[in-house]
């Protein structure tokens, strides 16, 4: 920090010696020989009128006082400011980089909810334990929100329907897991939070590509994909309208393999037996 005040300190002198110049001149040469610097267009003018009327030294100092005044500049990048990652001497431990203050806590960083962060509470016999409900309500925008991000994030590897055999397994990559078996089925939803934001096996963590609350909307949308794929009739509301998948793929001109099992590709099923 000492070398950007020293910087803006250094303007400071040069433009209060321009100052002292301009003003000797025009006392020292009389009102009909005023001199003007009003930018560069009449840097010319003002020392041809000078050398002109003999004032030969004046005419010196005038040019000297536009050559210092260059650099009078006082742009943000000269200002006295903090640098990250430099020295300072405003602090005894010269460092620029404060800490944290004791007993703070950084804006956006007070998660006073451990499970919508975490995804688990303290169990009985003190290990973490996951729990089979949400944070918060669970409404159709949270599912909208949630099937987005799943399409993007999770289909890649677990398929739009969750049976794990998304584009990625089909070239060849470890199977994912099948969030429609009955494994996946017994999880609690904060199950899968925990999965996304900490990774597991060959899944990495999305920690840093999907928000907290997206996360959970995530879960949501995984419980919802596994209610409708062993939903009955039963399930359906009085009065709503159910449609065939095939009736729909055949109604958006898709084939009607859209609508059956998909079956595990040969270089997938390979690839995990090999491993």
């Amino acid at each position: 920090m000492g070398r950007e005040q020293g910087t803006g300190n250094r303007d400071q002198t040069t433009c209060s010696i321009l100052a002292v110049i301009l003003s000797e001149a025009q006392r020292s040469r009389g009102p009909q020989r005023q001199v003007f610097v009003a930018g560069v267009g009449s840097r010319r003018t003002c020392i041809s009128t000078l050398y002109r009327k003999g004032g030969k030294q004046l005419a010196f100092l005038c040019m000297s006082a536009m050559l210092l005044a260059a650099g009078c500049r006082r742009d943000m990048q000269q200002q006295p400011k903090m640098r990250s990652q430099r020295g300072s001497e405003q602090f005894a431990d010269h460092r620029g980089a404060r800490p944290q203050a004791a007993s703070t806590v950084a804006r956006g960083q007070l998660r006073e909810d451990s499970y919508f962060y975490t995804g688990v509470v303290p169990g009985a016999d003190g290990y973490r334990e996951e729990k089979n409900e949400m944070p918060f309500p669970v409404t159709l925008d949270v599912l909208k929100r949630g099937q987005e991000r799943f399409n993007i994030y999770c289909a890649p590897c677990h398929s739009r329907v969750g049976n794990g055999l998304g584009e990625i397994v089909e070239r060849g990559y470890k199977p994912a897991a099948n969030l429609q078996d009955q494994v996946r089925r017994a999880q609690p939803v904060s199950h899968y939070y925990y999965v996304m934001t900490h990774g597991y096996n060959a899944m990495p963590d999305y920690a840093a590509q999907i928000a907290p609350v997206d996360r959970w909307g995530v879960a949501a949308y995984i419980r919802a994909l596994q209610l409708s794929q062993e939903a009955a009739m039963e399930d359906v509301p009085a009065g709503a309208a159910v449609r065939s998948l095939k009736e729909i793929a055949r109604e958006k001109h898709l084939a009607e393999s859209f609508a059956e099992a998909w079956p595990l590709p040969a270089s997938a099923a390979k690839q995990g037996q090999n491993q």
